[in-house]
Formats: structure tokens, C-alpha cells, sequence
């Protein structure tokens, strides 16, 4: 990695002032501001050739996308060697059974969330979400299918698109199921806790922030406007399960498809692991581009290790 430098200033979220305590930076910053996206070889002019094949010759192509494609976005992903959340820092996401079992812990997780909203919503679409988006512009794609819960893929334009995990722009009721924006949530937190600060250690993955527990206790957390129930980002945490009609519909769309391409995936989780499994037992080529090893490297018919941008940026589209 480049070398690191530290750089400590006062960041505002709306009326309140939140400091950050030795943040480490590298020298080198992508569009939206730090990097996230690990290292990778230069292009091999020859993995851009059969990339371009493999698209000429599909005609249905359904595109699997993972965290890999937002990472050149400035939002952190989990595994990426040497910048992903697991190699940098001692912090792991919060599960859904923890979520569910105490307001304690939905209180901590809210807190962080609250103070990362604003960096995380000021992201924007990189190259590669773009090139996609031409891909179903031009016909070319059919389907889209993204791990990522950024939003990032509907903010460059596609409209095809199952966002297997949710999405962090909308927030859901437990108890009476209301789905509303998560902006307007924003604006609640924003006024139950004009007076409360906290300091950042540093940010992790979709809208998570690294802050001390302690001044977590301290977030108040709204109910639900329509039934005082609990309120939970309308996402798939970890040891939870994605739905049975969402998989269903997923499956339908591979059955449909004649090539899968995954973008920035390692396939660790069985959520999109198993549409891959899918594909290849209905012998339907697949392609990968993804920096560094992936769950189903044996049943890529083409694996491409480069950044997503890199490689789509000279593909034929």
C-alpha cells in the first residue's frame, strides 16, 4: 500500500461537530475521496480480448455484482487484502441477532450509522457501475444482480436490478413493516441529538463508522412514526437470510440467461455463491472479474484479476 499519512480534523454533521482522531489516509485518493479498492496488476490486453468475446457472444447476459465494483467509490468492503474491513481493523459488522437482541445494541449500531449517512450518500457511480449501465442500455444485459446495499447501481441508471441484500436508502419497520426513506430518518436523528458528539476512529463497510461505545449510549433512537416499532435499515445483515421470493425470482433470471458475468465478488457468501452453482449446473458460461481468489474460480469459464474499472473501461461496449 502506499504509504499512510494521518491527518486529524473536525468533520460537521449538521449542527453538530464530530471529531476524527487519527484517521489514516493513503497518499493516493480515488474519485470520491479515500481508498478502499486493494492493489492489482496492470490490464493484460489479453483478458480484455476474451472479455470482449465473451460479451460479443452473449446475447442475455445477467450481470452478479459485489463489493469489488463500489470499492473505486470510496465505500470499504470486507475482504479486499490489505484495505478490506477484516485486514485493516479488529471490527465486524454488526449480525442480525445482535441487532434484534437489545436496544443497546440497536442504539450503537444507529449511532455509527447516523455519523456515516453523510459520507456514504455523497457517493458516487464509478466507471465501471456506468459501463454497466450501458450494457443494459444497449440491450446487452438483461438482468442485474447486486450484493452491494449502496445504491450505487440504481444511481447510474440501471433499472433491471434485484438488490439481493436491500438497501440502505430505506429503512423498514419490524413491527408493522412501513418501508420509509432513509433520509427522513436523518432528519429525526438530527433533531432528538442536536447536543450529542462522539469522535471517529475511522469507517468501515455501508455507512459504518468506528466510534466509542460509550458515546453510543447516548444516541436516542426514534420508533416508528406509525406504531412505535422497532426501525432497522431495510438490508440483509449478516446471519440473516435473503427471501425465499427474492432467490426464486434471482434463480428465474439466471434460467433466462445464456452468460453470467460477476464483477468484484469473491462469492464468499452462499447468498451469491449459489446462483453461480446455478448457472453451471445448467452449463450457462460464466465470467469473473475480481482482484484476488473467489469462492467458484473452478467454474469461471474466463477469471479476470483486475479492478472493475480497469478492465470494463477497455472492453467493447
Amino acid at each position: 500500500m502506499p504509504q499512510a499519512v494521518k491527518s486529524i480534523f473536525r468533520f460537521c454533521l449538521g449542527a453538530n461537530y464530530v471529531g476524527l482522531r487519527d484517521l489514516t489516509f493513503t497518499k493516493s485518493f480515488s474519485q470520491a475521496g479515500l481508498v478502499y479498492h486493494p492493489k492489482s496488476s496492470p490490464v493484460d490486453v489479453r483478458d480484455v480480448e476474451k472479455l470482449n468475446k465473451f460479451l460479443l457472444e452473449s446475447k442475455n447476459l445477467l450481470i452478479l455484482s459485489g463489493a469489488g465494483l463500489s470499492t473505486e467509490s470510496g465505500i470499504p468492503d470486507y475482504r479486499s487484502k490489505d484495505v478490506g474491513l477484516y485486514d485493516r481493523v479488529n471490527h465486524k459488522p454488526m449480525k442480525h441477532q445482535e441487532f434484534m437482541s437489545s436496544e443497546q445494541s440497536r442504539q450503537r449500531y444507529w449511532a455509527r450509522n447516523y455519523v456515516g449517512w453523510k459520507h456514504f450518500v455523497t457517493r458516487s457511480p464509478n466507471l465501471a457501475h456506468k459501463k454497466l449501465f450501458e450494457l443494459e442500455k444497449k440491450g446487452k444485459s438483461h438482468w442485474h444482480v447486486t450484493q452491494n446495499v449502496d445504491g450505487l447501481n440504481a444511481k447510474a441508471g440501471i433499472e433491471n436490478l434485484t438488490e439481493l441484500h436491500g438497501s440502505m436508502y430505506r429503512v423498514v419497520c419490524l413491527n408493522c413493516e412501513h418501508i420509509s426513506p432513509r433520509e427522513v430518518l436523518q432528519k429525526r436523528f438530527n433533531q432528538l441529538n442536536k447536543n450529542w458528539t462522539t469522535t471517529i476512529d475511522g469507517y468501515g463497510p455501508d455507512a459504518d463508522v468506528f466510534l466509542n461505545d460509550e458515546d453510543a449510549k447516548r444516541f436516542i433512537v426514534p420508533p416508528c412514526k406509525n406504531c412505535g416499532g422497532v426501525l432497522k435499515p431495510s438490508v440483509t445483515f449478516f446471519g440473516d437470510t435473503v427471501p425465499i421470493k427474492t432467490v426464486h425470482h434471482v434463480y428465474d433470471q439466471i434460467d433466462k440467461s445464456d452468460a453470467v458475468l460477476v464483477v468484484g465478488s469473491s462469492l464468499q457468501v452462499w447468498s451469491g455463491y449459489r446462483f453461480i452453482l446455478r448457472a453451471k449446473n445448467r452449463s450457462i458460461p460464466i465470467s469473473a472479474i475480481n482482484v484476488g481468489p473467489t469462492r467458484a474460480d473452478d467454474l469461471f469459464d474466463i477469471k479476470i484479476d483486475a479492478l472493475c474499472t480497469e478492465i470494463l473501461n477497455q472492453v467493447e461496449i
